[in-house]
């Protein structure tokens, strides 16, 4: 019903973001979404939350994995953790990787339809790396020291930052490098706090760092 208004009001949006999606049904939703409301002019970014750890979250079954790989399609911007990218790509998963195969796993999803994509939370030793595929760019790695032990929620705070600066004109990779830096600046603080791991990260707390130029 929501979406039936805002056609009738006759919305536009500068981006469309996506995050956890519950079921099948749901992803169709935002399917249909996309669809009346992608201009040539906004941007679609797709975070792919289906799994971390090598595996897809107990509620992402075959046929949800299935349709979250046809709503990719429509992502100008996709940002999935390593276990996402192994999921969407048919890759078997496995905690070692070269860069080789992260740019092979980037390359796979570009032909999918993405023009833009950070594979995130590689671990490389004490580092943690993102993966920064652009369409005609060389693409990049940038690497960060690993801090902690990793928090849920960090990667909605990786979208929602990508997301924001895709809208504002900003660099893509200039944005990876901004989001990467300032979740360890979450997790740093949440560490400093002693907050539960099951709380996640208290970004608030540095939310004031996160400068906007």
């Amino acid at each position: 019903p929501s979406i039936n208004e805002w056609k009738k009001l006759g919305l536009e949006f500068s981006g469309i973001c996506t995050g956890f999606l519950g079921s099948a049904r749901q992803i169709a939703i935002v399917s249909d979404f996309i669809r009346d409301f992608k201009r040539p002019d906004n941007l679609v970014i797709i975070d792919p939350v289906m799994g971390d750890y090598g595996k897809p979250y107990p509620t992402y079954t075959e046929e949800m994995c299935g349709e979250m790989k046809k709503l990719v399609e429509f992502a100008d911007i996709l940002t999935p953790n390593v276990t996402e990218a192994c999921v969407l790509t048919d890759t078997p998963y496995k905690e070692k990787w070269k860069i080789e195969e992260i740019q092979e796993m980037a390359e796979k999803i570009h032909k999918m339809g993405p023009k833009k994509i950070a594979i995130t939370g590689i671990v490389q030793g004490g580092f943690i790396a993102n993966f920064c595929y652009e369409e005609g760019q060389q693409p990049k790695v940038l690497r960060t020291h690993k801090e902690g032990t990793q928090r849920s929620g960090t990667g909605d705070i990786f979208a929602s930052i990508i997301a924001a600066d895709a809208v504002n004109g900003v660099p893509f990779y200039k944005s990876v490098k901004k989001a990467s830096d300032f979740i360890k600046k979450c997790i740093i603080r949440s560490q400093e706090l002693d907050i539960p791991l099951t709380d996640g990260v208290c970004f608030e707390e540095v939310l004031g760092k996160l400068k906007t130029d």
